[in-house]
């Protein structure tokens, strides 16, 4: 539909992500997160797409996350899916008919595993300094000598990776490697997308790469060895002339200090772009960067100058020109919630570039 925004996510540029994460991760297994519908992006699409380039092992948060992954998989090709969320009480049967792997991150759990038997294959995830989720030190110890458990991994999550400098990355190393040593033979993971660039040492048995899958730099800045994986275009529907002293959009926040050329595209924030981005951020056409005034529900707009514009053109909001990354930052967020935030009302197409 030409009236419509239009989100172009590249396949290619996804498997590219994962063999240059591959080539980081120096031997570890890559095992991509595709939580979230893989970042707002279409887990069932890109899951296919990862098993094809190599990955064996995924991770999501939700039970009808796994479960969803596993139906589009299906029985040919088989993959580890682990469950972030852990073992719900009452989940069980749903488990294991979907061959899901819960990873325990509180007793509770632990006790419901117990319960479920010792023919469930679990991850235990310890608490390192995150403070979030996670077995305590002393919890994991009890688990060392257990019979009552499969226990298939041992995982941790860092908290200030994005800042390598920051000593808490190396404490929760130096928890992480005393966490190993009560599990000598269980493969260990601590790594995700900015751990994984933190050197070879971080990156233990397997990482769990998420956004930078998707393009997003590991350390909150674009990264020239990963690629755009999302565009966002949308068509221009007007393009208009604001005289000086006019102001723009709702309120009076916003006035022309002098003359404005606009151009008008449908899009919005009800296509999961942030309104606070309106005199912020950026799109790109006709091969330069242009401010954008405002952001409304349905509409943006962006100053063109005396650029030649037409209604049906195209202006990008995201993607090769415009990186995840400073797309974040100019609205204060992170790379995840730009993903994640894009809705349905866009179309959609997944390519091969």
């Amino acid at each position: 539909m030409p009236h419509r925004a239009r989100l172009t996510v590249d396949l290619s540029a996804i498997d590219q992500n994962f063999r240059t994460i591959a080539e980081a991760a120096a031997g570890a297994e890559v095992a991509p997160v595709i939580k979230a519908d893989a970042y707002g992006l279409g887990a069932a699409r890109i899951a296919a797409s990862l098993w094809k380039a190599g990955a064996r092992t995924f991770f999501v948060a939700r039970l009808e996350e796994g479960e969803a992954v596993r139906r589009c998989l299906g029985s040919d090709r088989e993959a580890r899916i682990f469950l972030l969320d852990g073992l719900i009480p009452g989940t069980e049967d749903r488990v294991r008919r979907s061959a899901l792997i819960p990873v325990l991150a509180d007793a509770g759990q632990v006790t419901a595993a117990r319960v479920a038997g010792a023919d469930l294959p679990v991850g235990l995830h310890v608490d390192t300094g995150m403070n979030r989720q996670g077995l305590s030190l002393p919890e994991l110890a009890e688990l060392s000598n257990s019979r009552d458990l499969r226990p298939v991994l041992l995982m941790s999550h860092l908290g200030s990776a994005t800042r390598p400098e920051d000593p808490r990355n190396r404490l929760q190393f130096e928890r992480f490697a005393a966490a190993r040593r009560l599990f000598p033979a269980l493969p260990c993971s601590l790594a995700a997308s900015a751990g994984v660039f933190l050197g070879p040492e971080w990156c233990f048995d397997m990482v769990r790469p998420g956004v930078s899958l998707f393009g997003g730099g590991p350390f909150e800045r674009p990264d020239p060895r990963l690629r755009a994986v999302a565009t966002l275009y949308a068509p221009i529907l007007y393009v208009r002339t604001v005289e000086a002293g006019e102001h723009l959009g709702y309120g009076s926040n916003l006035k022309a200090e002098r003359v404005m050329r606009i151009a008008v595209a449908a899009v919005g924030y009800a296509d999961g772009l942030l309104r606070r981005g309106g005199g912020r951020s950026e799109a790109w056409f006709a091969g330069a960067r242009r401010p954008v005034c405002f952001i409304n529900m349905d509409l943006l707009a962006i100053e063109i100058g005396n650029t030649p514009a037409a209604p049906g053109e195209r202006v990008e909001l995201l993607g090769p020109n415009l990186p995840l990354d400073d797309l974040a930052a100019a609205t204060d967020t992170v790379a995840h919630e730009c993903l994640v935030r894009l809705g349905t009302r866009a179309s959609r197409r997944y390519v091969r570039s």
